[in-house]
């Protein structure tokens, strides 16, 4: 089963790529000649999510799945959010001055509570006739979030954006030291990626 998953954001790939398995064969937006930039312009991970599932619904008409992801600091009052990946100076992905920034804004503030939160906003092409002349669309959204806390300095090298100051509740380590495997079964993006699996394997 192809399903266009609209990033070509090759470590998010790998990582949905793991979670799911074999099963399913997640397509880039590389893979359906997607190359432009999709708007992202929603005040809420759930209103940027749904802008790229709709986009590549819009454009090309094929099934696919979107998702948006964002770390919320307690004492930030919730920053980055919705924010994260363009934290610093509005500067895409620039993950080393994205923590930078965090690191420095937080200080020595010992509330260091907070979450990854994912989510998922999937739109299903339901053909209607046998010959595939009319559909409908069914939407999905599913959310995952993982608890945790904000290190004092970074400590690790596997991952990518925040890992190196995220230590999830129950560990002593950051997702940069605890490795791919753990994380991949424990992060934000697995749960919620979890969720969207269970849904299609009930298909």
């Amino acid at each position: 089963m192809d399903i266009v998953f609209a990033t070509n954001n090759q470590h998010k790939l790998d990582e949905i790529r793991n979670i799911l398995g074999d099963r399913f064969n997640i397509v880039s937006l590389n893979d359906i000649g997607c190359h432009e930039d999709i708007p992202e312009t929603g005040d809420t991970l759930e209103e940027n999510a749904w802008q790229k599932a709709e986009y590549i619904r819009n454009k090309y008409g094929l099934s696919c799945f979107a998702d948006d992801t964002g770390l919320e600091v307690d004492a930030l009052n919730g920053e980055p959010g919705v924010h994260s990946a363009r934290y610093a100076d509005n500067t895409d992905h620039d993950s080393d001055a994205n923590m930078e920034k965090l690191l420095n804004k937080l200080g020595n503030n010992t509330n260091r509570k907070a979450r990854f939160r994912t989510v998922i906003a999937f739109l299903e092409k339901k053909e209607v006739c046998p010959c595939g002349c009319t559909n409908i669309w069914k939407k999905h959204q599913f959310e995952g979030i993982v608890e945790g806390q904000i290190a004092y300095e970074r400590h690790g090298t596997e991952g990518f954006g925040y890992d190196p100051i995220f230590v999830p509740e129950g560990y002593n380590q950051s997702f940069a030291q605890l490795g791919i495997d753990i994380k991949n079964s424990i992060s934000h993006r697995a749960r919620a990626v979890r969720k969207l699996a269970e849904y299609l394997k009930e298909k």
